[in-house]
């Protein structure tokens, strides 16, 4: 069983910056393939970033150049740092581990982006 539980969310003004947090539970950390994922109200969870075993990223279209997604195995940890925010990056952000075919996810943690 893998726990998740993230951190950093909040209220910030477009143009603004935030960096979330993830700590993961499990001594094979290292192994788990991390991402980012959001949900906005109405809306579809989608994928915001990804990171892998190897260090590989990926990143949703609409976040590329303004997020960076990376990792910190000796402290079991996951970061999205998040600059120019928009009022459409709003939404609750989850942390998402995926390993052994499984998918474990934190509770989430609120973004709103508001003037």
């Amino acid at each position: 069983q893998v726990q998740l539980v993230e951190s950093g969310g909040g209220l910030v003004q477009p143009g603004g910056s935030l960096r979330l947090s993830c700590a993961a539970s499990g001594s094979i950390f290292r192994l788990y393939t991390m991402g980012w994922y959001r949900q906005a109200p109405g809306k579809q969870r989608e994928l915001v970033a990804a990171i892998t075993v190897g260090g590989t990223t990926n990143y949703a279209d609409s976040v590329k150049g303004r997020f960076t997604i990376s990792r910190d195995n000796a402290k079991n940890m996951v970061y999205l740092q998040m600059i120019s925010l928009k009022p459409e990056d709003t939404a609750v952000y989850y942390c998402n581990a995926f390993v052994v075919a499984q998918n474990y996810w934190g509770p989430g943690t609120q973004v709103t982006v508001s003037s």
